[in-house]
């Protein structure tokens, strides 16, 4: 059998119906091929007494109830019923069984046999290694315990997943070296991109969306979640800077937009679907990738930017060691750089062709190309020994 062929997945990672994330894109490939168990998010932190928490928590439960259900040929989700509650040892036990239970029982129905487990979080080791797995991998994709609302039980939880895993898969090369430190199967798989998707920005029948189309230009633009993670009062420098460009952030905010408040060229357009983002980006002068210089930005490898640059825009980021060794991204190290780099890419009026090629071989079929030949190296030597 050939790796990553016929086989079958269970996938811990976020909610299915989130936006589609580096981790939607490889098993919706892989699912070609394989079966896929994804498990919904077991969540990094407990719940807050808030609204957003209180509607979450609710969504969760209804879900439970739902059960298993096929939402793509062979990916099947499973929402598992589970206590984001990390300093409590008793509950702690509860979800280590009642977590399992509730996979074998979905890997039953689906007559599933010898997964691999394919973990995107720290909190799959609770069960990661106790379902029978043939493999099972940890695809670390952030920092997590340098998440500001992190529970301070990640750290160990991880640690626990690196000592177990038969491979990791980082997708950042400061993440490779610091989880190398645990487990020495740790390999590099930088995120890739839904190139033909973004390339769409370049094509005369893809239309800019009329919220967009209405603001004075040019439009500086950023698409993702606004989080506090990213450098608004850096963002506020560039709406200053240039009064007469519209500065227009596209997604869903969970953190406090004060440092933009009184800026009259700053539109907080909301969360968009993904399936137009294209069209979003078509009418975008230039984009923004604005992270704080902290140690969950300097683990991380945007997704965002390979998306601005195959949607054909030049791309001004903050000084990440990721966006250094992506194609296409102009890094500026101080604030005065960040708003000259601004400026040359305003004079080039994106996007461009030629900076859309630029992304042509970072598809993410050619990084699951990748993730097969690791895990046919690791079975070869499993074979060897």
């Amino acid at each position: 059998m050939q790796a990553l062929h016929g086989r079958d997945i269970v996938c811990f990672s976020n909610d299915w119906d989130g936006d589609p994330l580096s981790k939607t894109h490889i098993m919706r490939i892989l699912s070609r091929d394989n079966r896929i168990l994804w498990v919904n998010s077991l969540g990094n932190r407990s719940p807050r007494a808030s609204a957003r928490d209180a509607r979450r928590a609710w969504k969760k439960l209804c879900d439970v109830t739902r059960g298993v259900r096929e939402v793509e040929p062979n990916i099947h989700v499973l929402p598992p019923l589970y206590v984001p509650a990390y300093g409590s040892g008793p509950i702690q036990v509860f979800n280590r069984v009642a977590l399992r239970l509730q996979v074998l029982r979905a890997m039953r129905r689906l007559r599933m046999r010898r997964p691999i487990s394919w973990c995107y979080l720290p909190t799959a080791a609770a069960v990661a290694g106790t379902l029978g797995e043939e493999l099972v991998i940890y695809h670390v994709v952030d920092q997590f315990s340098a998440f500001s609302d992190a529970s301070g039980a990640v750290a160990a939880l991880e640690e626990r997943l690196l000592r177990r895993a038969d491979l990791v898969v980082a997708s950042a090369e400061n993440l490779r070296q610091a989880k190398t430190l645990i487990n020495p199967r740790t390999v590099l798989v930088r995120h890739g991109v839904d190139f033909e998707h973004f390339r769409k920005a370049l094509l005369p029948e893809t239309r800019v969306p009329d919220d967009l189309a209405r603001l004075p230009g040019p439009v500086i633009g950023f698409h993702g979640l606004l989080a506090d993670w990213i450098d608004l009062p850096l963002v506020r420098a560039v709406a200053d800077a240039f009064p007469v460009a519209s500065v227009a952030l596209i997604g869903r905010s969970v953190t406090s937009t004060a440092p933009l408040e009184g800026a009259r060229n700053i539109h907080l357009l909301g969360r968009r679907p993904y399936a137009i983002l294209p069209g979003y980006c078509k009418g975008m002068a230039v984009a923004l990738t604005p992270f704080r210089l902290n140690e969950l930005a300097l683990h991380a490898n945007p997704l965002k930017a390979r998306e601005y640059v195959a949607a054909g825009l030049p791309n001004v980021c903050t000084d990440l060691p990721e966006l250094r060794a992506t194609p296409g991204c102009t890094v500026a190290r101080t604030r005065a750089e960040f708003l000259e780099a601004v400026a040359r890419a305003l004079a080039e009026a994106g996007p461009r062709k030629a900076q859309s090629e630029l992304m042509r071989g970072e598809s993410w079929d050619a990084k699951v190309d990748e993730l097969r030949a690791h895990v046919a190296a690791l079975l070869e030597g499993r074979r060897a020994a």
